[in-house]
């Protein structure tokens, strides 16, 4: 890993199942309890279903599973990271969202295997990537759940 610094960045510190992951709050709407999911027809094994979080139906989304190319796992988390991409609301579903922090951002290591980070930042307990939305925004809409 690079410790060239990148700037700073505020993020929501989230984890989800061993991994802890920064989601950019430019990304964020809101932290929520996920409640009732329906299952849908998806090619994506990530995607948990629709759900009804502030008054919308939007997707679900298990976020481990999604960078982890896996399917969901069998027992649903019951906290959700409502995000915007674009024109569209998403639920990322995790299993804690713990705080808000700014702190600088390292550039990652050419081959770190890690398309769907935009950089790393330190904390106390190690490295942690932060989630590059323009990935994550084109993963989704190939699949049909953002536009």
């Amino acid at each position: 890993m690079s410790s060239e610094a990148r700037g700073t960045a505020a993020f929501l510190l989230v984890s989800t199942g061993e991994r802890r992951v920064g989601i950019p709050v430019e990304y964020l709407v809101a932290v929520a309890e996920v409640g009732e999911t329906h299952p849908v027809p998806s090619p994506e094994p990530a995607l948990r279903g629709v759900a009804q979080l502030r008054g919308r139906t939007m997707p679900v989304v298990h976020l481990g599973a999604l960078l982890a190319g896996a399917a969901c796992p069998p027992e649903a988390a019951s906290t959700g990271v409502i995000v915007r991409l674009g024109a569209t609301q998403l639920c990322l579903e995790v299993d804690a969202a713990d705080v808000v922090v700014r702190e600088p951002v390292l550039a990652l290591a050419s081959g770190a295997g890690m398309a769907w980070a935009r950089g790393v930042v330190r904390r106390p307990d190690g490295l942690v990537p932060l989630l590059d939305f323009g990935a994550l925004a084109a993963r989704l809409t190939e699949i049909g759940v953002a536009t």
